[in-house]
């Protein structure tokens, strides 16, 4: 049965009893509309016109409404007094202790349902503005929002003192243990200096490591490896808080807040790490062997921040702010702008710095780090100011990687030391380059992308190829490079060859030289750079240097041991003439020992090898030439003219390249 039918039939009833339900059914009927008051007004005019019955229902309307005000009246009066009670503006009244209200849940509790029986009362006077004029009414717009401002302070600072007290202790220890033992970043080795790897310059060498160690090592992507920056527990006290601050329009206050708050956590993070504020002044004027191992921080602290502690910052705000989206980007960003900046700034610092080759891994380094973490920032929804100064950044290290790459060649280009290993043994130089391009292999991947070989590029360094200019079409960009860099440093060992004024001596350098070079390629990764036809190539040269030397150095020697000239044969040779072959054999093989000493063939093998092929043509040789002739001279003065036996020869070998100098009366004393 319809509305309509109902009341009409209540109307037809007659009587008081029939009049009061007239009554509270129209009423009933329009409570269920829930209208506003003006629709309800004009509504009970038309009831009223059906029947003089109705007439009365305004009044009881209107009673109802002003029963209702007062209620909410007392309700608002309560919240605000229990509001001014906290603040401590009640002087009638003891305040309440000065200690956080989220440290009690009975007291946050009741102090919530104030702020919310505040913002309602508010609520409703922006929907009816009439009802704060109302006579009938004791509440102002003011004292409500005195009360909301009084509520927003305390809870900025509750706020305030949830986020300090509740956050995660962190100390150095725990931002590096939490990911090694995740397994999931890896770091610069701490014992690896890395200018004990690579010199200041080239103009002044020093013993350098092997270079064994690799510069820095790979390691997975970070993984979900570390804990929550605030405790879970406070979580949802601190989405209360934000609520009501939204809500009452506090957004701004809630924001500075909360991501100050944030920010000097990360700060604080980031001097843990040794990440130290400095201009690009300061940055400027830091020693190398300081500035080395800031750069080495930074980079460790880059894959710590962006990778683990960004992720944890954004989760902690999508948690705090919930629904909230655009604040919870807003507050992200400005909670790790600052840090990030820091960051950035002194990449910045490192990418304007001075070019010199000892920088080079340290700033790749640097460019991976910054990279990787790159499309990581991007998609925990950094802004467009900070991916656009990230993205600066990590171009101006692409463009210090290849500026510092350039400057080593030009270095070693530029290199023309004249002052020689007195011994013969392997340059500075070749170890400088070698360990530094071992270095550089582990980063094929990065110097592949960012090295653009063209022909000026390849220029004058071409020229120097010789036979291995066809392998530069089938070679990465760092292959072709590190190709033109050895080919370089094969032309500079060449010409400091010529520092030597013995032939003999030049092929010892050369060989020892090159060899030291095959032994690199051959050990490292270079290996699969250069190939193997380009070690087969240099093996090919070293034993044509040692020919050389042999050719040179003993020809003069073994040239005493031949027959033609000492009168024919063994039965009448001239004993003047064999006397003249042996004292000038025993000086030439004297003065070599002598010498040759002093010479130093660091590899034992080919030092070795070296001596061999000394003794297969000189011992032979020489026994052959005295069991010819020791007839001839037989005789007291025989001993002055055959001084040594081929076994002596042989035992003095031994003694040669050793780089300990001996001399001759030392030989004679050995032979007696």
């Amino acid at each position: 049965m319809s509305a309509t039918t109902t009341t009409t039939a209540s109307l037809d009833g007659g009587g008081g009893g029939a009049e009061d339900r007239v009554l509270a059914t129209a009423q009933q009927i329009l409570k269920s509309l829930n209208t506003p008051k003006e629709v309800r007004e004009d509504m009970l005019l038309i009831f009223s016109s059906f029947d003089n019955r109705l007439s009365n229902i305004t009044d009881l309307v209107h009673r109802e409404e002003h029963s209702n005000s007062n209620g909410d009246d007392d309700r608002f009066e309560a919240a605000e007094k229990l509001i001014l009670r906290w603040d401590g503006s009640l002087p009638e009244e003891p305040s309440c202790p000065s200690i956080s209200l989220i440290d009690s849940p009975d007291d946050a509790a009741e102090y919530f349902s104030a702020v919310d029986e505040i913002i309602h009362w508010i609520e409703q006077i922006s929907i009816s503005p009439a009802k704060s004029s109302g006579k009938s009414s004791r509440i102002d717009i003011d004292r409500a929002e005195n009360a909301i401002h009084l509520a927003m302070s305390r809870l900025e600072e509750e706020l305030r003192h949830v986020l300090i007290s509740n956050t995660v202790s962190l100390d150095a220890d725990s931002l590096y243990g939490s990911i090694r033992r995740g397994n999931s970043l890896s770091f610069a080795s701490s014992s690896h200096d890395g200018a004990s790897v690579v010199y200041e310059n080239l103009d002044s060498f020093a013993e350098v490591n092997d270079g064994s160690e690799r510069f820095h090592e790979r390691g997975a992507s970070i993984g979900d490896v570390f804990g929550d920056l605030v405790h879970p527990a406070v979580v949802e006290d601190l989405r209360l808080i934000v609520d009501r601050m939204i809500r009452s329009g506090y957004e701004k206050e809630c924001l500075q807040v909360y991501s100050s708050v944030r920010r000097d956590a990360l700060n604080e993070c980031l001097m843990m790490l040794g990440v130290e504020k400095l201009s690009i002044e300061e940055v400027q004027k830091v020693e190398w062997k300081s500035l080395d191992e800031k750069m080495k921080k930074w980079v460790q602290a880059v894959k710590i921040v962006v990778r683990v502690l960004l992720n944890r910052e954004k989760r902690l705000c999508d948690s705090v702010f919930a629904e909230l989206d655009e604040m919870k980007e807003i507050c992200f960003n400005e909670t790790v702008k600052g840090c990030v900046m820091q960051l950035l700034n002194f990449g910045e610092a490192i990418v304007i710095c001075k070019r010199s080759p000892e920088k080079l891994f340290r700033i790749l380094d640097m460019y991976e780090a910054w990279r990787d973490a790159l499309p990581e920032l991007e998609s925990l929804g950094a802004d467009e100011f900070l991916i656009g100064e990230a993205d600066a950044v990590l171009k101006g290290l692409s463009e210090a990687v290849k500026g510092t790459f350039v400057e080593f060649e030009n270095c070693l280009r530029n290199e023309t030391s004249k002052k020689p290993v007195i011994t013969g043994d392997v340059h500075p130089l070749p170890r400088y380059v070698m360990n530094y391009l071992k270095l550089l292999v582990d980063y094929g991947d990065p110097m592949d992308s960012l090295l653009e070989t063209s022909e000026e590029d390849l220029y004058p360094s071409r020229n120097h190829l010789s036979g291995d200019g066809s392998q530069l079409e089938t070679m990465s960009p760092l292959g072709r490079r590190m190709l033109l860099v050895i080919s370089e440093l094969e032309c500079n060992l060449e010409e400091k060859s010529k520092l030597y004024e013995d032939s003999a001596m030049q092929c010892i350098f050369l060989m020892n030289n090159l060899h030291y070079l095959v032994g690199k390629v051959k050990g490292s990764d270079l290996g699969k750079v250069l190939g193997d036809d380009w070690i087969r190539k240099r093996r090919g040269q070293i034993r044509q240097y040692a020919t050389g030397y042999l050719r040179a150095s003993w020809s003069k020697a073994l040239s005493c041991l031949k027959d033609e000239g000492i009168g024919g044969s063994s039965n009448n040779a001239s004993r003047m003439a064999l006397k003249e072959r042996f004292k000038n054999f025993n000086a030439c093989f004297e003065e070599i020992y002598r010498v040759q000493t002093a010479w130093k063939v660091p590899d034992e093998q080919l030092r070795e090898e070296l001596r061999i092929s000394i003794s297969e043509k000189v011992i032979p040789a020489y026994r052959s030439f005295v069991g010819r002739f020791r007839s001839q001279l037989e005789g007291r003065s025989s001993g002055k003219y055959i001084k040594y036996t081929p076994e002596d020869l042989e035992s003095y070998l031994l003694d040669l390249f050793e780089g300990s100098p001996a001399v001759v009366h030392q030989i004679r004393r050995k032979s007696q």
